[in-house]
């Protein structure tokens, strides 16, 4: 079984912008209404479609809301990401900063309001 989580957006160019530029995503497929991307190491997939298709399910036609809605992705260096995004001057929606639990993370915002927490797991101290 393999999970491709997809968000339904009318801001399709923004987001093929943000996760490749931004995120180092890179293209799987894409098309006037639809966008399949994949993580830098090719092991995840991540999709946006067009609200209001009259050729998809009720189910995938309505816009996502922007709320309730958040990613992880784990990285092997933080750190190093981290400093990369302050000299790109990407905007950071939450600094980086060390959990009780033993993550290290910052919190980047989508074009659509998803909060994307970029982690890097270690075992508590």
């Amino acid at each position: 079984m393999k999970l491709n989580a997809g968000i339904i957006t009318d801001k399709l160019a923004e987001c093929l912008q943000f996760y490749t530029e931004v995120l180092g995503f890179g293209i799987r497929f894409q098309n006037e209404w639809y966008l399949l991307l994949h993580t830098p190491d090719g092991s995840t997939e991540l999709s946006f479609l067009a609200p209001a298709l009259e050729h998809q399910h009720p189910l995938f036609q309505k816009a996502f809301s922007g709320a309730g809605v958040y990613l992880t992705i784990e990285v092997e260096d933080v750190d190093a990401l981290y400093a990369d995004m302050k000299s790109k001057g990407v905007p950071i929606t939450m600094e980086i900063k060390d959990e009780d639990w033993g993550d290290r993370h910052f919190i980047l915002t989508d074009p659509n309001g998803i909060g994307v927490d970029l982690v890097q797991h270690s075992p508590p101290e």
